[in-house]
């Protein structure tokens, strides 16, 4: 293994101090470790937290600033972080309004937010639970009951922080975030595995002609290894394996806030239909050169207008990634008038930037 990195143990707190000396808008805490936006807490403003596992960046720390996140809690890498970092984090930027958690669907950060949860709420603030749940790939896999949470996070994350700028109360905010996981669709494709520190060595071996079709942002299999053909085809497979995914129902957690318990519900997830109106993500995981993810929107952009979706906006680079991962993903998310309002709303964040 041949990486960026000194002792293994220490790849954690060396990545954040560097982050932190090129972002001081930012503040990191350690003891234990959480990010958050320099001056938080914010009057009168819900606080949205996330985070997970590093080796994904920018998300989460990336997206932390004016108009996204408040907070994140990162783990180590591919770890979920402890409910004590999201614990101290909610305690360190609530301005009373309440936090809102948006959680990856694995089951590590699903168990350890969950937890951090019921401790905030012992302490009578305010809390709401959102999952993210947007793979299309694998129902069920080594890492999650039910369908991973992977890129569209940073798009919720993008909108959600957008209505808390504007001062959405918590269960708008709630609302808008249950809404926006139901309507969003990620799947993943990878020519070549990531490389996890600790491990030393590819994640997993892929022939010369074969792809990982479906792949999870920690590396875990997808749908299933085919061969490779070229970028349209590619491309052409994964449009339509988002397009076929749905509608189905799956089973979903609330936070009741009027008891303190948690609430399962049935939740019926549509399927995209020709004239929905999209964002569209074409994300790298880590080694694909910016000038062939231009290659794979090329033809996103034609396969969406041969179905009927329109594409209001577009985001394409990394965002989401998987450590040295030679792959990308794709993700839409129908959006309406409101939805595309959130988004244009300035945002000023060390990865994300626009408007004043």
């Amino acid at each position: 293994m041949k990486k960026l990195i000194n002792a293994v143990e220490n790849v954690l707190n060396e990545q954040m101090q560097g982050f932190i000396a090129v972002h001081p808008e930012c503040e990191l805490h350690t003891d234990p470790v959480f990010i958050t936006r320099k001056g938080a807490p914010f009057a009168d403003k819900v606080a949205l937290i996330s985070g997970g596992g590093s080796g994904h960046e920018p998300m989460h720390a990336g997206f932390v600033g004016k108009g996204m996140l408040c907070a994140a809690c990162p783990g180590e890498i591919f770890t979920s972080p402890t409910p004590d970092q999201m614990l101290s984090c909610a305690l360190t930027v609530d301005s009373g309004a309440g936090v809102l958690f948006l959680v990856k669907n694995y089951t590590g950060d699903v168990l350890n937010f969950e937890t951090a949860t019921e401790l905030f709420a012992d302490t009578s603030a305010q809390v709401a639970f959102v999952l993210v749940d947007d793979d299309v790939a694998v129902k069920d896999s080594l890492y999650t009951a039910g369908r991973r949470g992977v890129a569209n996070t940073v798009l919720m994350e993008k909108l959600l922080g957008a209505a808390a700028e504007q001062g959405y109360a918590l269960a708008e905010l709630e609302a808008l975030g249950q809404k926006l996981n139901n309507h969003g669709y990620s799947i993943g494709v990878a020519l070549n595995a990531c490389t996890v520190p600790a491990a030393g060595k590819p994640s997993f071996e892929l022939a010369e002609n074969e792809m990982e079709f479906g792949v999870g942002i920690h590396g875990e299999p997808g749908i299933e290894r085919r061969p490779y053909e070229n970028l349209d085809r590619t491309v052409e497979q994964m449009f339509q394996t988002l397009i076929e995914n749905g509608p189905y129902e799956r089973k979903l957690r609330r936070w009741n806030r009027e008891d303190n318990s948690w609430l399962e519900e049935t939740v019926a997830k549509p399927s995209l239909q020709k004239g929905d109106r999209v964002i569209a993500l074409v994300n790298n995981l880590g080694a694909v050169p910016l000038s062939e993810l231009y290659g794979v929107y090329h033809k996103l952009q034609q396969c969406c207008d041969d179905f009927g979706l329109v594409i209001e906006r577009k985001l394409v680079g990394s965002y989401c990634t998987s450590l040295d991962m030679q792959g990308f993903s794709i993700t839409l998310l129908k959006v309406d008038d409101k939805d595309l309002a959130l988004w244009d709303f300035p945002v000023n964040t060390p990865a994300l930037r626009w408007g004043e």
